[in-house]
């Protein structure tokens, strides 16, 4: 994209409308306008407070630059700016159904880029993720967020703060919101490789529900991962554009920086997935060790029991031969057999002997008792 200025007659579908008592408000104003600036040689000569403001004074000042904020935008006011600034109907397409991958896309003298942020959430221990879809055209750049991420007044005002970064267009500024995108990705690092080291803790502490945290965080990754991936072709299809775009040679090594941290923390990421896969195989492992044990350790309780219960059950049956014969000798009956045998007694207890004496061999053999 040339730093080039053009006039905006050039290039815009539709001309100004002509003033009278017929031009209204612009139907489209609405609270979803973060703000808006126009901006000459790197410095804020204004701050209209609606959409219909800022049209009216950027034909006025054909040498300026606008940088319109939105977030979540209606229909009405997207198509509003697609008509005043020529936007493609695809790129409007997009940025009004959100959830788009990251991607660059040029629309003749218009750039889209879609970029996904993060940040970290101390409290909660996630990664929240917005969507920020950027035009830049020859004399303006609109962003569209959807979400929290990322807050772009930071880099309102390290632009502002920078007359000459800002005097090189809306060139300059895409390019301090991609240096802001990636930047927020830092803490995000941080806060994850913070997140797997409690986890490989946890893991060897035999926490049970580490393993939910190990898939969360990795779904997590997984969308972090789609943020950063493309973001490295993205910054090097803009590097490959400077010679034929003259890109200014600041802003040439600006991006430069860009993408040298982008490639670090795509390769973290990419670190990160291949860490949690290995740290959720090596819980499986432990949790299957951990399971083992405990059917071993109810294995051998039950083999115990049942040890105890045959020896239990060898000294009852033991204990009922005796039982049994005097049982058979109590009987109180007039024809009772042996009932006046001299060597009744005797016999019935040699016979309970015999008998006990019997059994216990039997049982001892069999490795009961």
């Amino acid at each position: 994209m040339s730093s080039d200025r053009h006039p905006r007659a050039a290039w815009r579908r539709h001309p100004e409308p002509p003033p009278g008592p017929s031009s209204a408000p612009h139907p489209t104003d609405g609270p979803s306008m973060v703000q808006a600036s126009l901006y000459r040689d790197g410095r804020r000569v204004s701050s209209p407070t609606t959409l219909a403001d800022t049209f009216r004074q950027l034909r006025e000042h054909p040498d300026g630059m606008a940088w319109i904020g939105l977030q979540r935008p209606t229909e009405a006011e997207l198509h509003s700016l697609a008509a005043e600034f020529d936007l493609h109907e695809l790129a409007v397409e997009d940025a009004l159904e959100a959830h788009q991958r990251p991607k660059l896309e040029r629309y003749g003298d218009t750039l889209f880029v879609v970029l996904r942020a993060a940040r970290y959430l101390d409290a909660q221990e996630e990664v929240d993720f917005g969507e920020l879809h950027i035009f830049v055209g020859p004399d303006f750049l609109i962003t569209v967020r959807h979400g929290a991420a990322p807050d772009l007044s930071s880099v309102r005002r390290r632009m502002e703060e920078n007359p000459d970064l800002l005097a090189l267009g809306p060139e300059a500024v895409l390019y301090a919101i991609l240096d802001a995108v990636v930047d927020g990705y830092a803490p995000v690092v941080a806060g994850v490789q913070n997140d797997i080291d409690e986890i490989e803790t946890e893991v060897f502490g035999g926490d049970p529900a580490v393993s939910r945290r190990i898939y969360e965080l990795s779904r997590e990754m997984v969308e972090f991962q789609r943020a950063t991936r493309p973001l490295v072709g993205m910054l090097h299809g803009l590097m490959a554009g400077f010679a034929k775009y003259g890109t200014d040679e600041e802003l040439q090594r600006y991006l430069r920086d860009v993408a040298d941290h982008v490639t670090h923390t795509s390769e973290r990421v990419d670190g990160f997935r291949q860490a949690l896969t290995d740290i959720l195989t090596v819980n499986a492992t432990l949790v299957t060790q951990q399971q083992n044990a405990e059917m071993r350790a109810l294995a051998e309780a039950g083999f115990e029991q049942n040890e105890e219960i045959k020896k239990i059950s060898s000294w009852a049956a033991i204990l009922f031969a005796p039982t049994l014969v005097g049982t058979i000798y109590g009987m109180n009956f007039d024809n009772m057999p042996e009932l006046h045998w001299a060597g009744g007694y005797p016999f019935a207890v040699v016979l309970m002997a015999v008998v006990c004496t019997s059994l216990y061999v039997v049982f001892k053999k069999k490795d009961w008792l």
